[in-house]
């Protein structure tokens, strides 16, 4: 395994086949990058070699970082506890207003700064006192191999693994992937297909068959995040729409995050996202039967905060990422009136907070 883990190391993969045409066929997204050889995906970290497809980044990560697991999102798993993070380099995606465009669009190596293997990553987060360990900051669709093996290490270790994706794969390696994920936070980028073509150079299909299948084919605890851009996915109808069909397809328990967008690589000419328009979807989701509906990336302690969706008591008290008043039982109940409230729960809140501290590991 260590070898692997070395730098610039070419890690067979699996989720490929040849064209007729001599090219050979990506199929671990619905991208099918068709491949001469030595050519790159569009996601930069899978590659052909030799008529194969090999993931050029295993080992290897932009960073980590430890985090509070509400910066994921997720609101319902093992809240304030803290979480190891990483990602590495490249996205199946192209959207113009990625986030995290610094790393996910990145086409250099030195990106990759750090190196370790899978029984150094989960080494590590017991070490850091972390409950589990996040691939995030770019899709770990795209690096899978390494995401599942670091996935087998931490639960040797008695960890969790937290998936941060748009959600964006095909169905066999869907199905591998997320039996390795205790958690998901799924990026639901909008819901016309309009958008995910134009903004993501993407489909929404896809992302609409992933949370289905983590609803009704898996135990992964998942909650749904939607960046709402304004003048592009912020109507009160695409809202409507979409919050409609979480609660008919996924059910009323699946949390979902409203985030603010702010101007970023190439979408540099819309405003940054309202405070209102945030209070306003949770407000349309709540009303279509979502129970656990928030607010993110701005400061609103009722909108990121958890109540009971039986009687409305306030449950998990939320500023920021830092946690205030815990009202559930030891079990998950409200203390009010007893309703459960859905998750990974723990009996009590962790106390790690709103810190974040990036850490190395060892250097490649």
């Amino acid at each position: 395994m260590a070898a692997e883990a070395e730098a610039g190391s070419a890690h067979p993969t699996r989720y490929w086949h040849r064209l007729d045409d001599g090219r050979v066929q990506c199929d671990v997204c619905p991208r099918a990058c068709r491949l001469q050889e030595g050519q790159r995906g569009l996601c930069f970290v899978r590659m052909r070699q030799d008529d194969r497809i090999v993931l050029t980044t295993y080992g290897r990560s932009s960073g980590y970082c430890v985090d509070p697991i509400e910066k994921k999102p997720l609101n319902h798993f093992l809240p304030g506890t803290p979480v190891l993070s990483f990602g590495t380099a490249g996205c199946n995606l192209a959207c113009r207003f990625c986030q995290n465009w610094d790393i996910s669009k990145s086409r250099e190596i030195d990106t990759l700064a750090d190196a370790a293997s899978p029984e150094e990553i989960a080494a590590a987060a017991l070490r850091l006192g972390c409950r589990s360990v996040a691939f995030t900051y770019n899709d770990p669709v795209i690096f899978m191999e390494y995401a599942i093996d670091v996935a087998g290490a931490c639960h040797a270790a008695g960890l969790k693994a937290v998936a941060v994706t748009a959600g964006y794969m095909c169905d066999e390696p869907r199905a591998e992937f997320y039996r390795s994920m205790d958690a998901a936070n799924v990026d639901l980028k909008g819901f016309t297909e309009d958008f995910y073509h134009r903004i993501c150079a993407g489909h929404l299909g896809p992302v609409l068959e992933t949370l289905e299948y983590l609803k009704h084919e898996t135990d992964v605890w998942f909650e749904i995040t939607n960046l709402l851009i304004p003048g592009a996915n912020d109507s009160d109808g695409e809202i409507d729409q979409m919050t409609r069909w979480i609660v008919e397809r996924l059910g009323p328990d699946v949390p979902v995050h409203f985030t603010a967008f702010h101007p970023d690589w190439k979408m540099l000419d819309r405003p940054p996202t309202p405070p209102a328009t945030l209070t306003r979807a949770r407000r349309i989701a709540l009303a279509n039967g979502v129970r656990y509906a928030y607010t993110g990336n701005v400061h609103d302690s009722e909108g990121g905060s958890t109540f009971c969706h039986g009687c409305g008591a306030l449950l998990i008290e939320r500023d920021w990422y830092e946690l205030g008043e815990w009202n559930l039982t030891g079990d998950g109940r409200c203390r009010a009136c007893g309703a459960p409230c859905p998750g990974v729960l723990d009996g009590r809140p962790g106390g790690w907070g709103r810190r974040r501290l990036p850490v190395r590991l060892r250097s490649g």
